[in-house]
């Protein structure tokens, strides 16, 4: 009877918990089809006009495309930066490796702004740059290589290391080893790694408002829509999608990273 008491108040307390964070997000889906200027209730009629504004919104569609090339440009530098240390972290003896792995997870412990703030003045003060597209990659790499890191070593640290000396007790080189036995047991965590890279890189505001120049990120142009009440009900269609992409890449990176590895599978029997 204790046990099951447990496992209810544990339920509840999920369902309660799930409550108070989707509630938000569900009302921002709700809101964006009301035929309305402001959020509240009741609702007027449903429509879906500001999912066709939204498309018809240059300044947005510019943002959005801003964010997007950002986004998968970061991915794949912050994917390989995570792969090399992973492999570095988990296959090799390197002296201070624990500090090494704490330098490059400092990003997820120290607030965004502090880094955002360094990365303004070094560029203005020290290298004399404005900022600009590339300054926002370079901020957001630095966010992201932590989450790749983090994904990746938990991945290699996953499969039977026994596999790669074997490829290498066989006559294959460091390279030929990683590419035929590494590379594709890893993929799950390389795709994983990949996709919350690219969500948190499309989510981030705090670097792009410090570090954008003229091309403004789709976080950053939506912010600045705030302030007209006449922008909000398409800026909460445009919630909604994001809401909904953003769930289906995080589950999907979530099901990659989960996936389990079969030895036979590597060894190819």
């Amino acid at each position: 009877m204790g046990g099951k008491g447990k496992y209810d108040t544990l339920f509840v307390y999920g369902v309660l918990y799930l409550i108070f964070i989707y509630t938000p997000v569900l009302l921002i889906v709700l809101f964006s089809f009301n035929n309305g200027l402001y959020v509240a209730f009741p609702l007027k009629e449903l429509t879906t006009k500001w999912y066709e504004e939204m498309v018809a919104n240059p300044g947005l569609t510019k943002a959005l495309g801003v964010s997007l090339r950002i986004g998968a440009f970061v991915s794949v530098v912050s994917t390989i930066l995570g792969v090399l240390a992973a492999k570095a972290v988990t296959r090799y003896y390197l002296p201070g490796r624990a500090a090494i792995t704490f330098t490059i997870m400092l990003p997820l412990v120290i607030p965004t702004i502090v880094f955002a703030i360094g990365l303004l003045i070094i560029l203005a003060k020290f290298l004399g740059l404005q900022p600009s597209t590339w300054s926002i990659v370079a901020g957001h790499v630095l966010l992201c290589v932590p989450f790749s890191m983090a994904v990746l070593i938990s991945r290699l640290q996953g499969f039977d290391k026994n596999l790669e000396e074997a490829s290498l007790d066989l006559g294959e080189n460091a390279w030929q080893t990683f590419w035929r036995v590494t590379f594709p047991l890893a993929m799950p965590g390389i795709v994983a790694s990949f996709l919350l890279c690219f969500t948190t890189s499309f989510d981030e505001y705090l670097m792009a408002a410090f570090l954008s120049g003229n091309d403004t990120t789709l976080p950053v142009y939506i912010y600045s829509q705030l302030r007209f009440p006449q922008k909000l009900p398409g800026t909460l269609a445009l919630g909604s999608c994001i809401l909904v992409v953003s769930f289906a890449i995080v589950t999907f990176a979530e099901w990659m990273r989960r996936r389990g590895v079969n030895p036979d599978q590597g060894l190819g029997i």
